[in-house]
């Protein structure tokens, strides 16, 4: 009984609705106050044994660390497990509010800065939560780039006018001024259309994570999943994301063996946007589809030369300037591609068949936001912690909570639990 109230309280937008499902599909009346205990008593459960899996995993040696690791069978053998093929790991932040009424737990985030509201008043209980995906994908690699010409749809002017009002609508003010968050869809819904014979790399198996922890501490813990997974005996490996320096800090320190790949409807963005700073929308759409060609064929550092040269002709941006104005947009645009410029190489990572946006990270946000995230829900930080755990099983192809089930019953029972990874 508990994991299909677990189950309504982490499948449900709420768990006033995860109780109405219980009696409606399980016949079962429960509290939706109930529904809310039991499924963050399980979720603080699920936390502790990934903060022990964590541990275990930094505690082996680094050679161990960056190996494929053994599974124990039913019968206590060890046996290698299979890496994938091509594996693909990914992260992004989402938001939700945190209405804390005692202490905050040791490992929240305590420090960080207060998420503006989305209405534009006051945002003071907006906080960010980490979500990293993990994913496992199958495509063909190739002697020359398969695309070497950008589709129509990234040079489509209906196309582009529609995805900057969405980027522009979706900008936090308290983040970096050209740093739109897309719709998710757009990146993979667009590569779908392209009329050349060429496929993007075809998703498979999904594992997520997220927590309310520090960016420091979540790097472990996106880590240790991809450890157990055999990620890192992969025969190709990729890191991709936007441009914030928490998502290239987490590359750096423990997936510096991925290739490191910038999502490329990012940086359509920040090109979009210098190429018509200062521009009537005819002249400054010329630019555009020059710029935007020579990202898509990798050649960033024709882009970077111009970028240079506009900016000597409109001047350095001054204190008077704001972030919209033409010297500041262009001057952002060109530190963005210079420090992102060995992350664009979109070319090969086609050739290699490695996937150039990160929509796929952007909806499991999405999928996070649709259960944690609402004007009237707040969470204390324990809540919050146990929920996203839920959640990220919840939403993993491995199902890891029927596992979990099997080990809490084998604790009570006395028996000796399966165990995947020696």
């Amino acid at each position: 009984m508990l994991n299909k109230i677990v189950h309504a309280g982490v499948a449900s937008q709420s768990f006033e609705l995860g109780s109405k499902d219980l009696a409606v599909l399980a016949e079962v009346k429960v509290s939706a106050k109930q529904v809310e205990r039991i499924t963050k008593r399980i979720g603080l459960e699920r936390q502790r044994e990934r903060d022990e899996n964590v541990e275990s995993y930094q505690a082996l040696p680094l050679v161990q660390r960056k190996a494929v690791p053994e599974m124990v069978d039913a019968q206590g053998q060890p046996q290698q497990l299979a890496a994938p093929d091509l594996a693909v790991a990914g992260v992004d932040g989402g938001r939700l509010q945190i209405l804390e009424r005692g202490a905050i737990v040791a490992k929240a985030t305590t420090a960080e800065e207060t998420l503006p509201a989305e209405d534009g008043k006051s945002g003071q209980h907006w906080r960010e939560d980490k979500i990293g995906l993990l994913m496992t994908m199958a495509s063909e690699v190739s002697a020359s780039d398969p695309c070497p010409e950008i589709p129509e749809q990234f040079v489509d002017p209906t196309r582009i006018l529609k995805l900057a009002r969405e980027l522009k609508k979706q900008a936090l003010p308290a983040e970096d001024g050209l740093k739109e968050t897309t719709e998710p869809e757009v990146g993979s819904e667009t590569l779908a259309e392209n009329p050349v014979v060429w496929k993007p790399p075809e998703a498979k198996e999904k594992r997520l994570v997220a927590s309310r922890c520090r960016w420091p501490d979540f790097g472990p813990i996106l880590a240790a999943a991809a450890w157990a997974w055999g990620f890192y005996g992969a025969a190709r490996k990729a890191f991709i994301g936007d441009g914030s320096d928490n998502n290239w800090t987490i590359w750096r320190q423990f997936f510096s063996s991925f290739t490191p790949i910038l999502d490329f409807i990012h940086a359509l963005s920040y090109v979009f946007a210098a190429a018509m700073a200062g521009r009537s929308f005819p002249e400054g759409w010329k630019v555009y589809e020059e710029w935007i060609g020579w990202i898509w064929k990798g050649e960033v550092t024709k882009v970077i030369a111009a970028l240079a040269q506009r900016q000597l002709e409109l001047g350095t941006p001054t204190e008077a300037d704001g972030e919209t104005s033409p010297r500041s947009v262009v001057a952002k645009t060109l530190c963005y591609l210079q420090n992102h410029k060995d992350q664009m190489r979109y070319h090969e990572y086609r050739r290699l068949g490695l996937p150039i946006t990160s929509s796929y990270v952007e909806s499991a946000v999405k999928q996070f936001n649709q259960r944690v995230k609402g004007t009237e829900k707040f969470w204390t930080e324990q809540g919050a912690e146990g929920i996203l755990q839920l959640r990220a099983d919840h939403l993993s192809a491995d199902q890891p909570l029927q596992e979990f089930w099997k080990r809490r019953q084998a604790k009570q029972t006395g028996q000796r639990p399966y165990r995947k990874a020696a």
